[in-house]
């Protein structure tokens, strides 16, 4: 007979002839509109966390729920098919039409606002320039399946899935994104790891920015950013003109110009930054940590407009002033050959009063915020 200790996995064994029934890792082909054709795994886990992640779209995070409750931000846009993005169009704005769900990251060689750069150093006297658009190429990149393991264990086990993005041309940047997604299956938080390495025999720039996005109801009226704040780096001119502070949310607002600041955080004892969103009863948030190290900046990005209603958390791995004043004053990263750089993203989902309460104090032993704007 069970008893209140047995694990988890063994109780669940007890009362199905298949553990798919209650989480488990599928793929799927999303197969209408601007979606068709896009390569999808849907990874869901034993308490309810839910999980899109979309393959052909460099292996970034689409839809999101808990507990049949979204927390991924949805834009409006879908999950369109690579095939359709035009990386170069709009005056480089063209990655607006790709923006959409819960994770969309920046990179390879390229993030933040786009501009025309030297590229002697590819010694392709061809190309003496590349220009780039908002946040680079990489999210219009397919990848390369490699990995999907299921692995129950008595007490514990985890969802994983594994990835691989080349972004490549010929006498220009050769660099390699391998990312890993992993669910506990028992947990409420979402790990995602990732290395940059370069293939090819340049040196080449590097830049890297996780754009994760949140969205109804884990953001709504009253929902508090916070996080241990030392100053205020940067600001957009909207912040000083529309009566909406950096910490409480307001409600949608018609017409919301976005706001966008970069916050100068303090890291943990265990080298990482940490910030959340708690709503305004505190019954529910969503906390991202990440390692302080190889995104030291950060930004918060509150696009409040009716329609696009959501907040996008951003390690960065560069200033908010991006590629031309990293190369300016010597900050940008140039990888060489075989050299690589590593990333990790944990997104946690707060469940209740207490799991909110103990993130506040958490992150309030790290350092205190300014107040409002």
């Amino acid at each position: 007979m069970a008893t209140k200790n047995t694990p988890p996995t063994a109780e669940l064994r007890r009362r199905t002839g298949d553990l798919a029934a209650f989480a488990g890792i599928q793929e799927v082909v999303l197969k209408n509109g601007r979606e068709e054709g896009v390569r999808a795994l849907l990874m869901r886990n034993a308490v309810g966390l839910e999980l899109e992640v979309l393959i052909d779209r460099a292996f970034d995070l689409g839809s999101a729920r808990f507990r049949g409750t979204p927390f991924g931000w949805r834009s409006g846009n879908g999950f369109r098919h690579p095939g359709l993005h035009e990386a170069d169009a709009e005056d480089g704005l063209s990655w607006l039409r790709a923006l959409d769900g819960l994770l969309v990251t920046g990179g390879l060689d390229h993030a933040l606002f786009g501009g025309e750069y030297d590229a002697t150093h590819y010694a392709y006297p061809p190309k003496q320039t590349v220009r780039h658009g908002l946040h680079g190429r990489l999210t219009a990149i397919p990848a390369r399946l490699l990995r999907v393991e299921e692995d129950w264990q008595e007490e514990g086990g985890s969802l994983r899935v594994v990835g691989e993005v080349i972004q490549a041309t010929s006498f220009g940047e050769h660099l390699r994104l391998t990312r890993t997604i992993e669910l506990d299956l028992f947990g409420t938080s979402v790990r995602v790891h990732d290395v940059v390495d370069n293939l090819g025999f340049e040196p080449t720039p590097h830049m890297f920015l996780y754009h994760l996005n949140i969205g109804h109801p884990y953001v709504d009226e009253g929902t508090q950013f916070v996080a241990a704040i030392t100053r205020h780096e940067w600001a957009s001119d909207s912040t000083s003109q529309q009566g909406v502070a950096y910490d409480v949310l307001s409600a949608p607002i018609d017409g919301f110009v976005e706001q966008v600041w970069e916050h100068a955080l303090v890291a943990g004892p265990d080298g990482r930054h940490r910030v959340a969103l708690h709503a305004a009863d505190g019954a529910r948030g969503v906390e991202v940590t990440w390692d302080a190290a190889t995104q030291p900046f950060f930004f918060e990005w509150q696009n409040l407009r009716s329609g696009q209603y959501g907040i996008g958390l951003e390690p960065s791995s560069n200033h908010v002033t991006g590629e031309a004043a990293a190369r300016d004053d010597g900050t940008l990263t140039w990888l060489a050959h075989g050299e690589r750089r590593e990333y990790d993203l944990t997104i946690r989902i707060l469940d209740g009063d207490d799991e909110v309460r103990d993130s506040l104090t958490a992150i309030r032993a790290l350092g205190d915020q300014p107040t409002g704007s």
